[in-house]
């Protein structure tokens, strides 16, 4: 069945069964293999995307329930403000070890900055649970996120 999903600012119509999930859509139908599938449970965080904004599991989001959404993937998140300011510091704190739990950590930080500019630690806890880093870089997501919360957008 033909979808009309918008990702990046871009529309696509995607030939798609209803049920299958955006993160499928996304690396099999449209080749974009920033997002990362991790557990296919909605348990890691790896797949995280943005629709309308908020962080959400591509794993276990079907493509027929998105509708009008607006998604944002890892390959654009660098325009958004917030994206920018997460981007720069993650390469400051040279946060990514295997890095592929990156692209979900870094769009569960952006959008953690995008809804509140001064995050505190129990923000940060609250927004980043769920994203699992298997070589332990949670020290440094957590400097790079409280950086990116000081920091202005370089034009």
């Amino acid at each position: 069945m033909p979808f009309q999903i918008t990702i990046n600012g871009t529309s696509h119509s995607v030939d798609a069964d209803g049920d299958t999930p955006l993160l499928w859509v996304l690396r099999d139908v449209l080749g974009m293999t920033g997002t990362k599938f991790g557990c296919g449970m909605a348990l890691c965080g790896a797949c995280t995307v943005h629709l309308d904004d908020t962080a959400v599991r591509s794993c276990i989001t079907t493509i027929d329930s998105i509708g009008d959404s607006k998604i944002t993937t890892i390959e654009a998140v660098g325009t958004t403000p917030a994206g920018k300011k997460i981007q720069d510091a993650w390469l400051a704190h040279e946060v990514p070890q295997c890095g592929y739990c990156q692209s979900g950590q870094i769009m569960s930080a952006a959008a953690l900055l995008a809804s509140k500019s001064k995050p505190t630690d129990a923000d940060i806890d609250e927004a980043m649970s769920g994203n699992i880093c298997r070589c332990g870089t949670y020290v440094r997501i957590r400097e790079a996120i409280k950086q990116a919360a000081q920091s202005e957008v370089e034009p």
